[in-house]
This record gives C-alpha cells, sequence and structure tokens, in this order.
C-alpha cells in the first residue's frame, strides 16, 4: 500500500529547519574557535538579510535571525562585510581594538579559525554516523564471494564463488559493503579486482555493468554492477569506541566518493544533470522527515558531510578559497595584494552563480518531466 507522501508545506518547513540545523552547525564551528583566540565576535546570524529577532549576549555578540532562512554568517570585529575577506584589514584601530581584531591575529590561527567551520560539519557527520551504529549495531559480511550472477561482468570476467576479493583498483577490501561502495562509482568502467582463489592470487580485469536508480522526479542515476552477493552477514553490536570507529571510516569512505564523483564530473565520466539543487534537496529531506526522525537525521549528516566539503574547495568565496589565500600567503611571506585578491572573490563569486544557476536548472528540469 502507497503512502501518501509529505506535503508542500512540510516539506518547506523540514528543509528550512534541517539546512537552519548544518548552518549553525557551520557557523558555530567558526564561532567557537573566534572565541577561543579572543577574537570578538559582532554579528552570529542564521539566515540572511533583514533581522527578525535577536540578543545582544554579554560579549557583545548579537545573536539573530533573519528574513531569508538560506544560509547564515558570523561577523569578526572589524569586517568590512561578513565574507572576513583577507584583504579587507582595517586601519587606524587601537591597540586594544587589534588584540580582538580577527586581521590582526597570527596566520595559523585564521586559518584555524577559517578551517573550524567546515571541520565541525564533518566531525557533526561522524557523530551522528556513530551515534546510529551505537544504537543499532552494524552487519558485516567476509568479502567472500557467494553467487555470481549468470551473463554478469562478474561471470564474464572469470569470477567464481569462494573468491575472497581484496582489492579493487589497488584499494584494500575488508568487508563486503566495500566492495559496493566502490563498484558503484564506475559504471560502464574496467576495473581491476585481486581475488584469493585457493591461497592463490589471481588479477581480473572486469568491466562493470550499468544499473540506474530513479527518483521521485524520474531523474536516472548510473552506478556500476559487479552481479555478486555475499554469504552470512552478521549482527554485531558495538560499544562507543567500535561506534566511534566505525562512524569515522564512514565519514572516510562517503567522503573519498564524493572526491570520486567530483573528479568524474569534472573530467567529463559523470553528467553534471546528477548535481540537485535547492528543490531536489528539499524534496528528499521532507520525504526523509515524513518517513522518520532517524532518516531525517541521517539524510542531514550526508548533508553536513557535503557542507563540510563543499567549503573546503579552493575557490574564493568559500572557506577553502579563504585557506588557499592563507597558504599562499604562508609562502610568499606577505598577503597577496588587494586587487589580486578581490579579483579571485570576484571570479569565485561567478563560479558559485554559475554553479547555483546549473543545479537550479537541473531542478526545473526534473520537475517538468
Amino acid at each position: 500500500m502507497e503512502t501518501e507522501g509529505p506535503g508542500l508545506l512540510f516539506t518547506i518547513a523540514a528543509f528550512i529547519g534541517g539546512f537552519s540545523i548544518l548552518v549553525f552547525i557551520h557557523e558555530w564551528g567558526h564561532f567557537a574557535m573566534a572565541r577561543l583566540f579572543g577574537v570578538k565576535v559582532d554579528t552570529f546570524s542564521i539566515g540572511m538579510g533583514k533581522e527578525l529577532v535577536g540578543r545582544t549576549d554579554k560579549n557583545g555578540t548579537r545573536w539573530k535571525i533573519s528574513v531569508l532562512p538560506l544560509g547564515g554568517y558570523v561577523k569578526f570585529f572589524g569586517d568590512a562585510s561578513a565574507a572576513s575577506n583577507p584583504g579587507d584589514i582595517p586601519e587606524g584601530l587601537s591597540e586594544e581594538e587589534r588584540a580582538v581584531c580577527y586581521h590582526y591575529k597570527p596566520l595559523w590561527q585564521r586559518a584555524l579559525i577559517v578551517f573550524a567551520g567546515p571541520a565541525v560539519n564533518l566531525i557533526a557527520a561522524a557523530l551522528v554516523f556513530s551515534a546510529f551504529f551505537y544504537s543499532y549495531g552494524i552487519g558485516i559480511a567476509e568479502p567472500v564471494v557467494s553467487t555470481v550472477a549468470e551473463e554478469s561482468a562478474a561471470a564474464e570476467a572469470g569470477l567464481q564463488p569462494g573468491d575472497r576479493i581484496i582489492a579493487i583498483n589497488g584499494e584494500q577490501i575488508e568487508r563486503f559493503s566495500d566492495i559496493g561502495g566502490i563498484v558503484k562509482l564506475y559504471p560502464g568502467a574496467e576495473i581491476n579486482v585481486l581475488v584469493d582463489r585457493g591461497g592463490v592470487r589471481e588479477s581480473f580485469d572486469v568491466t562493470l555493468g550499468i544499473a540506474y536508480m530513479e527518483d521521485r522526479f524520474e531523474n536516472r542515476y548510473p552506478y556500476g554492477q559487479l552481479g555478486i552477493t555475499s554469504g552470512e552477514i552478521k549482527r554485531v553490536e558495538l560499544g562507543p569506541f567500535g561506534a566511534l570507529y566505525e562512524g569515522g571510516r564512514q565519514t572516510v569512505a562517503m567522503t573519498d566518493t564524493i572526491f570520486t564523483t567530483i573528479g568524474q564530473m569534472i573530467i567529463g565520466l559523470r553528467s553534471v544533470r546528477e548535481l540537485g539543487g535547492p528543490a531536489r534537496i528539499a524534496s528528499m529531506v521532507g520525504e526523509a522527515a515524513h518517513i522518520s526522525i532517524e532518516n531525517f537525521v541521517w539524510l542531514l549528516a550526508l548533508l553536513s558531510l557535503n557542507l563540510g566539503i563543499l567549503n573546503l574547495l579552493p575557490i574564493p568565496v568559500l572557506d577553502g578559497g579563504h585557506l588557499m589565500y592563507y597558504g599562499l600567503e604562508a609562502i610568499k611571506g606577505s598577503p597577496l595584494s588587494k586587487k589580486a585578491q578581490e579579483a579571485g572573490f570576484v571570479a569565485g563569486f561567478a563560479l558559485m552563480l554559475i554553479f547555483m544557476l546549473l543545479v537550479t536548472l537541473n531542478d526545473l528540469q526534473s520537475m517538468a518531466l
């Protein structure tokens, strides 16, 4: 029996609420590290634009919720804007003001303040994954082939039941789930599979099959298919440290998947039409919240991971762009000229604008189908 999906208002509310949580986590990372180093924070805003409601704390920070519910920022003392552009160094400050001004802090402290935002997003994701593993345990199967589907990629390459898969494309395989994590990234591509067959190592070049996953907008996403199944899956209960290990392992694996996918899009192996914009993400969040709170929280952890990684890309206007400038400053011994930095931020803004137009167009095309 098919259940009714979430309504539009529910989807919008779930998306705004969930995204606001992610923004708060990200900006709190910047805020906490800045306060650790004695930087005065003028504003901590969830949302953009005109203030709806807010209060000022004893340290002079204005905490507020703003009218546009997407995004947020922290504004440090001395900033010309919320962007904390490296070139905007205020002049004419007293010694007391310089002591609490972000731009007068040592380079390594400024870099850590910038890095803390994405880092907290990644840590939050890992902790959520760990909490799930602690609560529900984990299913583990040995990387041993149980069955091989007829006319599958595995069958054509010569894989057999009983083969223990040791590595794929040089990546070590510890569990059967590791196989799927790699294979799905290479639809139709040739991969190298190293197996242990009766104590003898053998190498196979396998041209993967292509299967498709379809979303509610009838978008089809290709993924690689090998055509093997595992043996018995054992349910393992985890203690706190085991759960933390598994949460970290999950975070590393998903991070590798994200970077691999980005690289494939850059070199043309994947279509940029697979990228979803606000409408598609909102739909996913709404559906997850409609199913259960567990699904909602798990998806927020995935989005937090993606947000952290996106912000670390070396694109001016993103945190990674700031870190790139600080890296160049460390090498050069002095900041880049303000003109060079401003040109970079204009280019970065244009690139992000093109990206947003692209994913929004993908959403519109999806909804038009």
